[in-house]
């Protein structure tokens, strides 16, 4: 019993030494974990502080908006939201709100930049005006030039016009209420610069100057070149010259011969009441300077092709895009 007595006197004070210095280990790990925790707060802390002394330096060169200016963003939005919702409603059958009826050829107009208003016509799957286009712009506002007077420059040789004009077949106001202006091949595919090769459109917005071969699906619709024309001339001899033949306007376009212009002031009135000439938007990719063309004769009802100078005034009617 002493014997134990003894070992345990000896032991105890290891034992606890022991536990002393373990304790004294954990406190220091601790203490030196605190230290990094610390440190890398503080690093936080600092590049937190940095961040927002810059933002503060930024937001103050930023002037505040004033009130106009404020006022004008208000404006904006609500003009962008009202814009919307009327799309919005628009696709939705304009439910709720005031819209214009759609589209149908045969029964709706098409107005042209001018504010003339054309009636339309359905042949087989194409839309087209009804009567020969009279505006004095293209269809972003660019005036074509009135040359009616043009002596020179209307024709072959140097001074030739080389970019969009208009004439009056007679010098008369009234033909063109009937008849239309005449427009050389340049204003047909509008150019309006010399050399140009970004077009401007005579036709109203979502028309066109037909091509050669539009021109040729309205041809085989009504039945080929010898008759289709008796089936595009309005009828009676009013305002055709007898004896207009074939002329039933069956298909409902309904031509009018407002002639031709060459050269010389007017053209003379040629071949008014006798021919209806529309040009195409197409170039004749065999002869140089030439473009092709449609035309309907009083004493026939062909439906003739060919092509001429460029420069020669001819009618235009317009086909929906």
């Amino acid at each position: 019993m002493r014997c134990y007595l003894k070992l345990a006197r000896a032991e105890i004070p290891k034992i606890l030494h022991s536990h002393l210095i373990k304790s004294m280990v954990r406190t220091l790990f601790f203490e030196l974990n605190l230290k990094k925790i610390m440190k890398k707060q503080i690093t936080y802390l600092s590049i937190f502080l940095i961040s927002l002394t810059t933002l503060q330096g930024q937001v103050e060169q930023q002037s505040l908006p004033t009130s106009e200016e404020i006022s004008n963003r208000r404006t904006s939005f609500n003009l962008d939201e009202i814009k919307v919702r009327w799309k919005k409603a628009a696709l939705e059958n304009c439910t709720g709100v005031p819209c214009p009826a759609p589209f149908s050829c045969g029964t709706s107009t098409v107005a042209d930049i001018d504010g003339n208003t054309y009636n339309t016509v359905l042949i087989g799957t194409q839309c087209w005006t009804k009567s020969n286009l009279k505006v004095t712009k293209y269809n972003d506002g660019t005036t074509i030039p009135d040359e009616s007077a043009n002596t020179s420059g209307w024709g072959a040789g140097a001074g030739a016009l080389t970019t969009g004009a208009l004439s009056n077949n007679t010098g008369v106001a009234s033909f063109i209420a009937t008849y239309g202006y005449l427009y050389n091949w340049y204003a047909a595919k509008g150019v309006s610069t010399s050399g140009s090769t970004t077009y401007k459109n005579i036709c109203p917005i979502g028309w066109h100057v037909p091509t050669d071969v539009e021109w040729t699906a309205l041809e085989t619709q009504l039945g080929g070149f010898l008759v289709a024309g008796g089936k595009m001339k309005s009828m009676g001899t009013t305002l055709w010259n007898s004896p207009n033949t074939g002329a039933d306007d069956s298909s409902g376009f309904s031509a009018l011969p407002g002639g031709f212009r060459s050269s010389g002031p007017f053209g003379g009135g040629l071949d008014v009441k006798d021919y209806a000439y529309f040009w195409s938007a197409t170039t004749d990719a065999a002869t140089i300077g030439f473009g092709s063309f449609r035309s309907l004769y009083r004493a026939n009802g062909g439906l003739n092709v060919s092509s001429t100078n460029k420069y020669f005034g001819y009618s235009i009617r317009c086909l929906k895009d």
